[in-house]
């Protein structure tokens, strides 16, 4: 009987085929992955409404799920937390006029 994977880390080999621009063949013999069935992954995935129908129907609910994440997304997440600083700085500073303006004494 063959190896069951889960969807996450299907989704993951995928996106290191399609995102990063990884050989199939490669990736197949770093992961342990037959090439056909990777190759199949990768087929479906490209086909995005496809995916979600074959693989996420039957999905059995799990709490925490582990997070595969590509090179890229390391790559994504520091500008991310930028934005979202900038963000929540500007939210701090509209929060800050508020409280001054409703506390400030009424004549």
């Amino acid at each position: 009987m063959g190896k069951r994977y889960d969807v996450e880390y299907k989704e993951y080999v995928c996106r290191l085929v399609v995102e990063e621009k990884r050989k199939m063949s490669v990736v197949s013999r770093e992961l342990d992955i037959p090439y056909d069935t990777l190759v199949r992954w990768v087929r479906i995935y490209k086909k995005n409404d496809q995916w979600r129908k074959i693989h996420r129907k039957n999905e059995p609910p799990v709490k925490e799920k582990p997070s595969y994440r590509t090179p890229s997304d390391y790559e994504k997440e520091p500008k991310q937390r930028e934005k979202d600083i900038a963000r929540l700085q500007e939210e701090n500073d509209i929060l800050k006029k508020a409280m001054h303006v409703f506390t400030k004494n009424r004549e």
